[in-house]
């Protein structure tokens, strides 16, 4: 039977598995909203374009599943461009669908037109200009596919709005076959065996754990792979979760703001085995310096993030948790007693370390609000059973340093774009992969004013999201680099004018609540944790001058970190 584009495009994402879709409606993709106004999918209407791929995002990484976006043409598409790039960033599986204008004026200047697809070819994993109504159903599995399988990441799909009312008797691939593409899942059984050899000759090791530990979904495996050698373990901010962080072994954050027994344990190591890491420069600081004793193991899926940034020694190419089972089962029956044996004038160099310089802050009750203190609450009282987003700065910092993270898909947040207004919407991405969790945006009062519109969605949806602001009336991070590296000069960093959080929260039918005094801060977050019928903005006056802590200068060696 003959089916239009539109409700061919329903019934592939239902084939899918699609729940809900993210998006806003508009004239060229007109066509789905009226198929959607009958369908079982879940539409979440947001206030924004951008939001609309965060939530998505934030969705995907709380969930597991891919993230789905319906945006219309023109400046609906180009609204989006900013979280594809973030979603590409933190190979986060999404799939976009954009609005196109016809086919016959493609090209014309239309009114609404942009070239979505040539100005996302950088950002995206993949993208599709759908043509023809025969090919949609191919391509929507095959842009699935894509975003899922592999290296994850974000597909872009333009649709043409004749190609939506346009008839044609579907065809639904069962499954998909792309010329070229062929992901490596499987590692080389002669690798992963000389690499445990050599793990096996070393005295100093240390696993360095990214994004990719999450994204596979082997956090077991990777804690029974640490636990049955004895190594210590640091992870990426992508990696936070994929670790436990209140495991004996963890060191917690590598990194520009990484803690000092992390970054030192990677300058003094012998073998460093990174898995599901990309080398950012961010957790390398100065490349000629990174691990310069180490014998380096690389697992990952992407062969191109192999020997990018750093020579590796031996490379393994396949995904994470099918590699470390495979490491596991080479081990099984051995008695590694010996080896732990060997390890333990390292462990007791690393304890040194913690000793030496602990994550540490002073709070005087009769004083200002620290925001580490904050952060430490909010863990405190949610008993680290949260899911945490954040937005971008030194807010996002605090939450990776003081919220220890013990399961996988509890933080979130942009790590390679970096986006600010990126924890808002996707604290409400989350909040619908996980109804029955607690999810708190740690946000600056600047960036939470990037996406402030979304409370209007979180209202609308009953959705007991609560944001924490770190509101210290500067752009946080930009004002630390500029005390440090700029002699003080705060040129722009200073908000000047700032809304009143509290009524800007009543105004949109969310709670506002403020504290201004130590004493203040705990009952403030427990009030907002007992609100479950909407979100709540908590407004936390703190400290204006505090700084992140240690902190490595950009170019820096690891070893050679600012820790007051």
């Amino acid at each position: 039977m003959k089916r239009t584009g539109a409700q061919i495009f329903i019934e592939a994402l239902l084939r899918e598995g699609v729940k809900y879709i993210f998006g806003y409606p508009g004239g060229a993709v007109l066509p789905i909203y009226n198929e959607l106004f009958d369908a079982p999918i879940n539409h979440i209407l947001v206030r924004h374009e951008q939001a609309a791929v965060h939530a998505a995002d934030g969705y995907a990484r709380a969930s597991g599943k891919p993230g789905v976006v319906l945006v219309t043409s023109g400046p609906g598409a180009t609204n989006t461009v900013t979280g594809i790039a973030t979603a590409y960033m933190d190979s986060i599986p999404v799939v976009v669908f954009t609005g196109q204008v016809p086919t016959p004026l493609i090209g014309n200047d239309a009114f609404q037109e942009a070239d979505i697809v040539g100005i996302t070819r950088p950002c995206t994993k993949h993208n599709y200009l759908v043509k023809d109504v025969k090919d949609l159903a191919r391509i929507i599995k095959e842009a699935f596919y894509i975003a899922t399988s592999g290296r994850p990441g974000p597909v872009l799909v333009d649709l043409p709005k004749d190609v939506l009312t346009n008839s044609t008797e579907p065809r639904y691939p069962s499954e998909v076959k792309l010329r070229g593409y062929n992901p490596t899942y499987k590692g080389h059984p002669k690798q992963i065996e000389k690499a445990l050899n050599l793990i096996l000759r070393s005295r100093r090791p240390l696993i360095y754990a990214g994004g990719g530990v999450v994204l596979s979904g082997g956090s077991e495996e990777l804690r029974a792979f640490a636990e049955k050698l004895n190594i210590p373990v640091t992870m990426t901010l992508m990696g936070l979760g994929g670790f436990p962080g209140t495991h004996p072994l963890s060191l917690g954050m590598l990194g520009m703001h990484g803690t000092y027994r992390a970054n030192m344990a990677v300058t003094h190591c012998d073998c460093l085995i990174a898995i599901g890491s990309r080398f950012d420069d961010r957790v390398t600081g100065k490349i000629e310096e990174f691990a310069p004793h180490a014998k380096i193991v690389h697992v990952d899926i992407d062969p191109t993030s192999i020997s990018k940034n750093v020579q590796v020694d031996i490379p393994i190419v396949g995904d994470v948790k099918l590699v470390l089972r495979d490491f596991l089962r080479l081990m099984e029956g051995r008695d590694l007693s010996h080896y732990h044996k060997e390890l333990e004038e390292w462990h007791q160099q690393i304890e040194e370390w913690k000793r030496a310089h602990r994550m540490a802050y002073q709070q005087k009750m009769r004083g200002k609000i620290k925001p580490q203190y904050v952060v430490e609450k909010i863990y405190e009282l949610t008993r680290g059973d949260a899911i945490i987003t954040t937005e971008v700065g030194q807010n996002q910092m605090w939450a990776a340093q003081y919220y220890l993270f013990d399961k996988p898909r509890r933080f979130l947040t942009s790590g390679g774009l970096g986006t600010m207004g990126y924890g808002f919407p996707a604290a409400i991405g989350a909040q619908f992969a996980h109804p029955e969790m607690t999810v708190i945006d740690i946000a600056g009062d600047g960036s939470i004013q990037m996406n402030i519109q979304e409370l209007a969605t979180a209202v609308q949806y009953r959705l007991p999201v609560k944001v924490a602001i770190l509101n210290n009336g500067f752009l946080g991070m930009v004002r630390q680099w500029q005390e440090l590296f700029y002699d003080k000069r705060y040129s722009a960093s200073c908000i000047q004018v700032a809304p009143d959080f509290v009524k800007l929260a009543q105004a949109y039918g969310a709670v506002g609540l403020r504290a201004m005094k130590p004493r203040e801060v705990v009952p403030v977050i427990e009030k907002a944790l007992s609100i479950k019928d909407r979100p709540v903005i908590m407004d936390f006056h703190v400290d204006r001058e505090e700084s992140v802590y240690p902190m490595v200068p950009a170019g820096a060696p690891l070893s050679k970190m600012l820790l007051v």
